[in-house]
């Protein structure tokens, strides 16, 4: 049909999107069905007599409508629009959204991604060398991030103290800086993505590496002394050469890719709201500890950063602080790790029963909505555990 003469249902979105403030279009009707971000509308009966037939709009394109042309426009792209549409909780189509995630996943490219079939450590060999060629490299600590540490530090020692303190080195069996360069970052986060997996020996460096002033690191050192520490444990999830694999060792991103596709929409839906809850409260942690640092007093906000810091959490303030933009594709990508961590968690579970999970729940070790998050987790072992607030 023409999309210069609406059918009659076609023109029932068009009135109801001009009664809401809208301009819309038969055209913009045909382009978001194209895009699979609005259903047909839906076959009704024959008016006889070669008449014709009868349609109506499906009962979720009027409330699509409105959010289509809030968010749909030139140079916007459809997935974005997709995921825009799902925070809202509009009924975009189930397909069109696991798609948008999916695409998500896709934006992640490393070199050598044109010849999949390579011998994965020929590939590494080749990436180091693009490295050294291209000078690539990743940003561990964010310049706000870096500030903040600063300035926490130079009041602790304007006050006479001492951060960490001796005891807290105690509980470091590697004490010192990490010795990672930029560039050792860069090829252990891209191996890790092209196999699913990072040695202990890497990931407590890496751990050290994005705390760079703290002379001692009790956290990373446990990774990095899981071995000698659990040994029964060690057999049961890592390789031979130490690294941990609690499922198939392939590419990261295919197992983003599974949870695109699979993951029920109620746990994309909470984890898409958690992702949100932890950027929010990241954000609202820096602005704490910065208010804190312009008075020249170190307090709660303070007290929570250091703890975050050495933790699972610091990653989180660390990740949020590099992306000064938060894009669908990236709350996308954010919502599909913090599943796939769940199920790592999960097959862990699985693997070593008796986990102490309630652990998890300890001040700073992770996100509060993190720890929301994994609450049925970290609470099926711990019915005296006072840890876990949020």
């Amino acid at each position: 049909m023409s999309t210069d003469t609406p059918s009659a249902a076609d023109q029932l979105l068009i009135d109801h999107a001009h009664r809401h403030g809208f301009t819309v279009t038969a055209k913009m009707l045909e382009v978001w069905r194209s895009r699979g971000l609005l259903p047909g509308n839906v076959p009704g009966g024959g008016l006889g007599r070669g008449k014709g037939s009868t349609s109506s709009p499906a009962p979720e394109s009027f409330d699509l409508v409105l959010g289509l042309a809030r968010h749909a426009g030139r140079g916007k792209r459809p997935t974005d629009v997709a995921l825009l549409l799902f925070d809202e909780a509009l009924p975009v189509p189930e397909q069109t959204v696991r798609a948008a995630f999916t695409a998500a996943v896709d934006t992640i490219s490393i070199h050598g991604d044109d010849e999949p079939d390579s011998d994965p450590d020929q590939r590494l060999d080749d990436l180091a060398a693009h490295l050294d060629d291209t000078g690539l490299t990743i940003t561990l600590v964010p310049a706000r991030a870096r500030r903040i540490d600063e300035g926490i530090a130079r009041l602790i020692r304007a006050n006479g103290l001492t951060w960490p303190p001796a005891e807290f080195a105690a509980f470091d069996e590697n004490p010192g800086p990490s010795t990672a360069t930029p560039k050792d970052a860069a090829l252990s986060s891209a191996a890790a993505v092209l196999t699913g997996t990072m040695s202990l020996e890497d990931s407590g460096d890496m751990l050290r590496a994005m705390n760079p002033t703290a002379m001692a690191n009790p956290i990373a050192s446990l990774v990095e002394t899981t071995r000698q520490d659990v040994p029964e444990v060690a057999d049961a999830v890592l390789t031979d050469d130490n690294h941990l694999a609690l499922g198939p060792v392939r590419d990261a991103r295919d197992h983003l890719r599974d949870l695109a596709a699979t993951a029920p929409m109620q746990d994309l839906t909470r984890a898409w709201g958690t992702a949100a809850a932890v950027r929010q409260w990241a954000l609202d942690v820096c602005g704490r500890v910065e208010e804190e640092l312009a008075a020249e007093h170190l307090g709660e906000a303070a007290r929570e950063w250091q703890n975050c810091r050495y933790a699972m959490a610091g990653l989180s303030l660390l990740s949020t602080l590099k992306e000064r933009d938060w894009p669908p594709a990236q709350r996308a990508l954010d919502t599909l790790l913090l599943l796939y961590q769940l199920g790592e968690f999960q097959r862990l579970d699985d693997l070593v029963p008796g986990c102490q999970w309630h652990l998890l729940g300890t001040e700073g070790l992770m996100p509060p909505p993190t720890r929301e998050f994994l609450q049925d987790l970290i609470s099926q072992n711990a019915p005296h555990a006072g840890a876990g607030g949020g």
